[in-house]
């Protein structure tokens, strides 16, 4: 076998077929099945593991007429490798990702509303990558991180605050200042604005559950607050029926405006801010350029009227 399918560590020299060879029989307990996997006979998974137990220099696998099982070492050894032989996979992927360049499919998250900023980053990173085809997902407003963490997305437009140890924070954009939704019958609805103090003791909805809790608080700051809710359309319902108050940055406010709902802007509280968010670990370079799209579409765009600083 070429050393390109060798694996080296310390003074031993692992061959990357017999560890995929033992790995495929712990998941099968099964040598023809096992084969089948790898797309080589069951003679041959069982030369790879004869192999691989002269290196190791102890029996991984008990094989009988009736059962296929793991030793004890066997048990370890399979727990062991499992997660460095993953990982070296991942970083074969991240290589052939970087020499093909920004080829293939993205798909990007947005929570809230993928208003005209967003789509010009969007537009400005498919005329400079026309081989790289976007699919635009919404992400749901109760898990913020979800959808990128667990690779229903590639990179995700999310609300922030975001500390997450896992998600790196690209370029953040949109600063825009905060409204709270409340129903036409509130006491807020006749007033042109209202502060922070005032939101302190008054029933904000949060989000539920897996939104994390400092993200919850950060977008629901009050003693008193309301029922939770898993989608934006929830809230805006318990909103308009009395049952709480939402804030809301001005696009999203008025992409989700109805008769029965009044958005007064408030003072005192920082602005909503919307950033670009990935996994460590799956960082591609067509992450990196759409984040390089998102810079450069944002760049030196005046604020919003309705926002009290500058973008970032």
């Amino acid at each position: 076998m070429s050393e390109a399918h060798r694996w080296r560590t310390g003074g031993t020299v692992l061959e990357v077929r017999e560890l995929e060879a033992f790995l495929a029989v712990a998941d099968e307990l099964h040598f023809g099945r096992a084969g089948e996997r790898l797309h080589v006979s069951q003679s041959r998974v069982s030369q790879l593991l004869a192999a691989l137990e002269r290196r190791v220099g102890a029996r991984l696998v008990e094989r009988t007429s009736r059962r296929v099982r793991l030793t004890p070492l066997g048990d370890r050894f399979a727990a062991e490798l499992r997660p460095a032989y993953e990982e070296l996979g991942a970083v074969v992927a991240r290589a052939r990702e970087s020499a093909r360049g920004v080829e293939g499919r993205l798909r990007i998250g947005f929570q809230g509303t993928a208003d005209h900023r967003l789509m010009a980053a969007i537009a400005l990173f498919q005329e400079r990558h026309p081989g790289c085809v976007t699919e635009i997902v919404e992400v749901p407003f109760a898990d913020p991180f979800g959808a990128v963490r667990h690779g229903g997305v590639d990179v995700a437009i999310v609300l922030l605050p975001v500390e997450e140890p896992d998600l790196v924070l690209g370029p953040t954009f949109s600063r825009e200042r905060q409204n709270v939704a409340v129903s036409v019958r509130h006491p807020f609805a006749v007033r042109a604005e209202v502060t922070a103090a005032d939101l302190a003791a008054a029933p904000l909805i949060p989000a539920t559950a897996p939104a994390p809790a400092y993200w919850r608080a950060a977008h629901a700051p009050t003693t008193a607050p309301g029922p939770a809710v898993r989608t934006l359309q929830e809230g805006l319902t318990l909103v308009a029926a009395g049952r709480g108050a939402m804030l809301l940055c001005r696009p999203t406010a008025e992409y989700h405006g109805r008769r029965d709902v009044v958005h007064v802007p408030v003072a005192g509280l920082p602005d909503s801010v919307l950033g670009v968010v990935w996994q460590r670990d799956a960082e591609t370079e067509r992450v990196r350029a759409f984040a390089r799209a998102v810079s450069a579409s944002t760049a030196g765009r005046p604020r919003s009227a309705d926002s009290r600083t500058p973008p970032p």
